[in-house]
């Protein structure tokens, strides 16, 4: 769908595409730093992934309410700066033969932290700046950008490695985080937040508000169960995919990549097809069947043999999810965004996104418990089964009703 969405938009749309792109480059620059550089074990690098996810999705459940209340555009330019700094740090400590497994693991938490309370800011600062009958298609940009930046991230990420290595890689990451701050710093016009009774200091209910909101409203609780659920599910067996494909079946790191490099296109072709899907045939209905879809191909990953047939298998079922994923992810955020007052939006997405990475975190640790026990093919398969029921938690077309437009009363936009 051709829609203008002008220019602050476009800014902010820039900023996250170049970040998102940074990340994706430095995808597996860390693990390659703490084996390489550090000689840390495989279970150091796991817990480097699992503690640092962990970690900073506690500390992000604290940042909602002060993202709340604070003008948008200097918290996005600020996490962006705190990012910069973090992940500018190691290249600097690895120079100075300072690098240490702890910086590591400091930097995954802090510059994870500020991910998150980057996406919770942007996403009330993206509601402010779209009218709300154009949020289907801003989102869509957002996830088609996404799922690009996915598909090419890692594979320009693995020749700069191989090429410069991994501390150069992460100084284009952190440079990445410079150059989004720069875009947010070009927005003009208004900003927004929540006031605050200049008398009352931020309290412990405060914490609770985001998930008493998602509890109340039954069409955004059925969105995050199945949210936080599919995505931990399938979260849980990314690395057990990586021992079967490299370590039993012994695929080459290029056909690895290829796996899920080509089918991360699929993503940006649904989020494409998402808001005329929409229009053709309701917002309900389509987002129910990529729902039930997202759930069903992951099965597929149970049949994934060794060689060209098992690569084949993988990449028709990761393209066939992330197919639906993009035409879901878009309509569900939407559908998020319009049901939140413009008062509490931070808050509820900064929780969203936390809890989301706890479960996956805690998901990784069972699921590798999972396969030790049994096998990685049969953890995968287990986790197929498990995601054919998410799908029930969905709300049913009689839970919808019109969400309220406009922003609470109180919301006062800041110049």
């Amino acid at each position: 769908m051709h829609v203008r969405l002008g220019r602050n938009f476009g800014w902010l749309w820039s900023a996250y595409a170049v970040s998102t792109y940074g990340t994706w480059i430095a995808f597996g620059a860390f693990p390659l730093l703490a084996v390489q550089v550090l000689d840390s074990s495989a279970f150091a690098v796991s817990l480097l992934e699992a503690a640092g996810l962990a970690v900073a999705a506690t500390v992000a459940f604290t940042l909602g309410p002060w993202v709340e209340h604070r003008a948008k555009r200097p918290v996005l330019i600020a996490m962006d700066l705190i990012r910069f700094a973090a992940m500018a740090s190691v290249p600097i400590a690895y120079v100075l033969g300072l690098l240490s497994y702890g910086q590591l693991l400091v930097v995954s938490v802090v510059s994870g932290t500020a991910s998150i309370a980057f996406a919770a800011a942007s996403g009330a600062y993206l509601k402010f700046l779209v009218p709300v009958e154009h949020l289907l298609v801003a989102n869509g940009r957002f996830e088609g950008t996404n799922w690009v930046a996915t598909a090419a991230g890692p594979p320009l990420g693995g020749a700069l490695i191989g090429l410069l290595g991994p501390v150069v890689t992460i100084m284009a990451d952190a440079f990445s985080y410079l150059l989004s701050a720069l875009g947010v710093l070009r927005i003009r016009g208004g900003d927004v937040a929540a006031p605050r009774d200049r008398v009352t200091r931020l309290r412990g209910a405060d914490l609770l508000d985001g998930w008493r909101f998602i509890l109340r409203d039954r069409v955004l609780k059925g969105l995050f169960l199945n949210s936080v659920l599919v995505g931990g599910l399938i979260m849980a067996t990314a690395p057990l995919l990586a021992v079967l494909l490299l370590g039993q079946y012994h695929f080459p790191a290029w056909q690895y990549g290829l796996a899920f490099g080509i089918p991360a296109l699929g993503g940006f072709l649904g989020a494409r097809l998402s808001a005329r899907l929409v229009t053709r045939c309701g917002r309900h209905r389509i987002m129910t069947i990529a729902g039930w879809l997202r759930s069903l191909f992951p099965l597929g990953l149970a049949f994934v043999q060794p060689g060209i047939p098992g690569l084949v298998t993988v990449i028709v079922v990761e393209g066939l999810l992330i197919t639906c994923m993009g035409i879901f992810n878009p309509i569900y955020a939407t559908e998020r965004l319009q049901r939140t007052p413009m008062d509490h939006t931070a808050r509820i997405l900064s929780t969203w996104s936390a809890a989301g990475k706890l479960l996956q975190a805690a998901l990784m640790v069972v699921w590798g418990i999972l396969a030790t026990l049994t096998s990685p093919l049969a953890a995968i398969t287990i986790s197929g089964v498990l995601l054919l029921a998410t799908p029930l938690l969905l709300p049913r077309r009689t839970h919808f009703r019109a969400p309220e437009p406009v922003a609470a009363a109180e919301d006062v936009p800041v110049a």
